[in-house]
């Protein structure tokens, strides 16, 4: 793990539902904000792919094995998103589920895992076999191993 990143001041998403759900996640120690629209969710922070710096975004999760899983689909829209490309650079990662924050280090799945996983985070979102069919790119899953 790199130390010398401030971790604690991450860079939010601009005015709008996601920055409110930071903080309420946040504000309430993961009391509030866990639970959203019958899911669970947890805020990941990735290091930016050009700044280095901290980033947060809130993300549906699945959770097997001792690791987490994470969709990124960004609505079926042709480009992965920001948050997927940044921990493709940079697999050091930050979550907070609940009140628990941890650190891990994050990688795309397997073919295997993700004919495994996609079910399971299915389960948790049914839009995202939606999302799916409204792009050629194969939506990648991505497995957050936790270092503690």
């Amino acid at each position: 793990m790199t130390t010398d990143i401030d971790w604690d001041n991450p860079t939010d998403p601009k005015p709008g539902w996601t920055l409110d759900h930071i903080k309420q996640y946040v504000g309430s120690n993961g009391a509030e904000g866990q639970y959203w629209n019958g899911t669970q969710t947890l805020l990941l922070t990735t290091l930016g792919r050009v700044s280095g710096k901290p980033v947060r975004t809130p993300l549906i999760y699945g959770e097997a094995d001792g690791r987490y899983f994470l969709v990124a689909s960004n609505g079926g829209a042709v480009a992965d998103p920001l948050w997927y490309r940044n921990l493709s650079a940079h697999p050091e990662v930050r979550v907070q589920v609940g009140p628990e924050i941890l650190q891990g280090t994050a990688r795309t799945a397997t073919s295997e895992e993700r004919a495994a996983y996609w079910p399971l985070m299915v389960e948790h979102w049914p839009a995202y076999d939606e999302y799916q069919a409204r792009t050629d790119r194969q939506i990648p899953i991505v497995v957050i191993e936790p270092t503690r």
